[in-house]
């Protein structure tokens, strides 16, 4: 049985996050509380955890999107279910304008970014707030 997880209110009035980075690819296996993705808002980068524990069936946002709260971003499923078997005989879950529209006109990224924060040990970059990432970029 597949399930979509929608942005959550991520506090103190914000509507809308900036996708940094996607931490888990399509088909992969997720436990819950484990990060899921970077978002970016105004005021803050921060980790979305899993709320569930199973396979990322499909994403339906793609990295430097903005999506706003409510809006559909992953389908999960069991571990032994695939995206055809999930969507057989239903509708995708993903027809809400933004994702739909964004995935169509996507650019393919063909350079790597530098990485834009420190690396913490262990290896996990820590996210750098906006204002320390608008500073660096002049």
């Amino acid at each position: 049985m597949s399930r979509d997880f929608k942005l959550p209110d991520l506090g103190e009035g914000v509507h809308e996050g900036q996708i940094i980075k996607l931490l888990v690819p399509e088909g992969g296996s997720v436990r819950e509380d484990q990060p899921l993705m970077e978002v970016e808002t105004d005021k803050a980068a921060v980790e979305i955890p899993s709320p569930h524990t199973g396979r990322v069936l499909r994403w339906h946002v793609r990295e430097n999107q903005v999506v706003n709260v409510g809006d559909v971003m992953v389908t999960f499923g069991a571990d032994g279910e695939t995206a055809a078997t999930a969507t057989s005989g239903a509708a995708p879950a993903a027809s809400t304008g933004h994702a739909a529209a964004g995935a169509a006109s996507a650019p393919a990224r063909s350079t790597p970014t530098p990485p834009s924060a420190p690396v913490r040990p262990g290896g996990r970059r820590r996210p750098a707030s906006p204002a320390v990432r608008k500073r660096a970029r002049t």
